[in-house]
């Protein structure tokens, strides 16, 4: 069986959808599924399926729920655990455990520098969401999860960028990422990301104004101001940096790298840079390059 939590609720046995119930039928599979194998007690169904608006009968609801959801389940599936109830499955049959596994193995690839497989599996990993996840259900717990799951995607999507950035398709994201800044103006990485990819696009001007709008936008809604490490973009831009031409996040080439050590003797370094140039070293050396992977190595020293 195939249970899927990133969009409506949905459980596929052989390729047939399993008609589950009622929304509250529903709503306790699905909290059950979103950990899986692990007992959950009745206080704490009652709690996550009706918050502080509990009936005198919850607890006895939630027996009946478990036992119409046995009937339409393999016998297996639900199993009594006191103090409560599990969802016995195999976790890779749920969606959402499937994507954290794609999402942790796609970071991986970009950090150890290898943005083609990177990107294949942070793409595979967004490719299993249908819409919102839990996206038919208000209860207590689908609200917090929704919002967990949504900022893991959300970073997923993000590390999906910067291995098309590592790559090159810098042209292809510029549309892309315009969309999501709307969808998170407060956003500073999605900014970061639009920047280098406008600036590798010779869209110079335009990449300069997202630098202004989020300025504006952090002004009027937080009263903030971007970050160090988004105004030595915002000055890299400006200067028409060299080590903006890169083909890794960041733009970590060899002679980049070079670059940045000259100028990092008057400007400074920032903890993130840092980072990214750390994961650019591992990369060539994972790619068996050692003669950058030695220059990268001195520079990063």
């Amino acid at each position: 069986m195939q249970f899927r939590l990133l969009g409506p609720l949905d459980v596929l046995d052989h390729g047939t959808v399993v008609d589950l119930g009622g929304p509250k039928q529903r709503a306790l599979l699905a909290r059950l599924l979103v950990t899986p194998n692990r007992a959950v007690a009745v206080d704490q169904l009652v709690d996550d399926l009706w918050g502080e608006d509990v009936p005198a009968s919850a607890p006895k609801m939630v027996q009946i729920y478990i036992s119409h959801l046995r009937k339409v389940l393999p016998a297996c599936v639900i199993v009594t655990r006191p103090p409560g109830y599990l969802a016995e499955v195999e976790e890779h049959a749920i969606d959402s455990v499937r994507f954290d596994r794609l999402r942790r193995a796609g970071r991986a690839a970009l950090d150890a520098g290898d943005a083609d497989e990177a990107g294949a599996l942070l793409r595979e990993a967004l490719g299993l969401w249908r819409g919102e996840a839990l996206a038919e259900f208000d209860e207590p717990f689908a609200r917090v999860e929704r919002a967990h799951l949504g900022e893991l995607r959300l970073v997923c999507l993000e590390d999906r960028f910067d291995a098309d950035l590592a790559r090159g398709a810098h042209g292809e994201l510029a549309a892309e990422l315009a969309a999501e800044i709307a969808r998170h103006p407060l956003r500073e990485r999605l900014r970061r990301q639009a920047m280098l990819a406008l600036y590798r696009s010779a869209r110079h001007a335009d990449a300069l104004a997202v630098f202004d709008d989020y300025r504006r936008t952090l002004d009027v809604e937080l009263g903030l101001e971007p970050s160090q490490e988004l105004r030595t973009l915002q000055h890299q831009i400006l200067t028409q940096d060299p080590a903006l031409t890169g083909d890794a996040p960041g733009g970590e080439t060899p002679e980049a790298l070079e670059g940045w050590a000259h100028r990092a003797r008057f400007v400074g370094e920032g903890e993130a840079s840092l980072q990214a140039r750390a994961r650019a070293f591992r990369g060539y050396r994972a790619r068996g390059d050692a003669r950058s992977a030695a220059r990268a190595a001195a520079w990063l020293a």
